[in-house]
């Protein structure tokens, strides 16, 4: 399914934290939304999920404003993974996964089979198989992470929103998960991830969208957007953008923080 956010606006307050953002993210597609710490990425996310009440604008999912669906509804066809999941005490792995079930739980609609190969495919798809039997704060940052996307899978949503998947994370286990969102979307669920790796963004998202004092500053494929003046727009620091050997993607290495000259001192009279 499609997503378009429309003129959202949201924030908390007397603090606007996302203005007016327009956003359409095709079936199939990979976005990644980038910027400075408290730009407004996560609200933007959970505005999109149906955690955080927007002053203004709409989020569509197909035909479905998703403010006017139920909170179990809304669950059908959208999933979010926040930055700091918290999981119940001492619980298992299939345990946690199991989780992303019970929107699809109900009185008249039981635990099924369906719902047991929902759970199995999502474990096989992270490799996290193997851990099933196992408490998940006995695992490494890494193994926790892919479990939790476990469960984000088992939700079974045609729009996945995942907000910093690979933070905290070391280069191997960056790459599989963001190896794993290339193959969701080939699968045909939409995904929208927040990073702060440019370089990253540029290689595995379909189209870059940039914020900035929460409005989007740039947006389009991922390829063309990232360059030298939009890290020194959003971080104020000079960089070089090579290529990568193989594929040509965009390699950021910052050069030095931007500064604005200084007018030369007036000549003596």
């Amino acid at each position: 399914m499609r997503l378009v956010v429309e003129q959202l606006t949201a924030g908390y307050p007397g603090r606007p934290v996302v203005h007016g953002v327009d956003l359409t993210v095709p079936e199939g597609q990979v976005v990644a939304v980038v910027g400075p710490n408290g730009c407004g990425k996560s609200t933007l996310l959970r505005a999109i999920a149906r955690l955080h009440q927007p002053e203004s604008g709409t989020v569509r999912i197909g035909d479905a404003d998703v403010w006017a669906l139920t909170p179990r509804r809304a669950a059908h066809r959208i999933a979010l993974l926040p930055q700091s999941p918290q999981a119940p005490e001492a619980v298992t792995v299939a345990g946690l996964v199991r989780y992303g079930r019970h929107p699809h739980q109900g009185l008249f609609r039981q635990w099924s089979r369906e719902d047991e190969q929902a759970v199995e495919s999502a474990l096989r798809a992270t490799g996290t198989a193997e851990l099933a039997g196992r408490r998940l704060d006995q695992l490494s940052g890494g193994q926790r992470q892919r479990c939790w996307l476990a469960m984000v899978l088992a939700q079974e949503t045609p729009i996945v929103l995942l907000d910093e998947p690979t933070s905290a994370l070391d280069l191997g286990h960056a790459v599989d998960v963001l190896e794993l969102v290339r193959e969701v979307a080939a699968a045909g669920r939409t995904v929208v991830m927040v990073l702060h790796d440019l370089a990253s963004a540029a290689r595995y998202a379909d189209t870059v969208v940039a914020l900035r004092d929460g409005r989007i500053v740039a947006h389009g494929p991922s390829r063309e957007v990232v360059d030298a003046a939009l890290v020194r727009e959003l971080y104020g620091i000079e960089a070089d953008i090579l290529s990568a050997p193989g594929d040509g993607s965009p390699v950021v290495v910052p050069a030095a923080r931007a500064t604005t000259p200084t007018a030369a001192p007036a000549p003596a009279a």
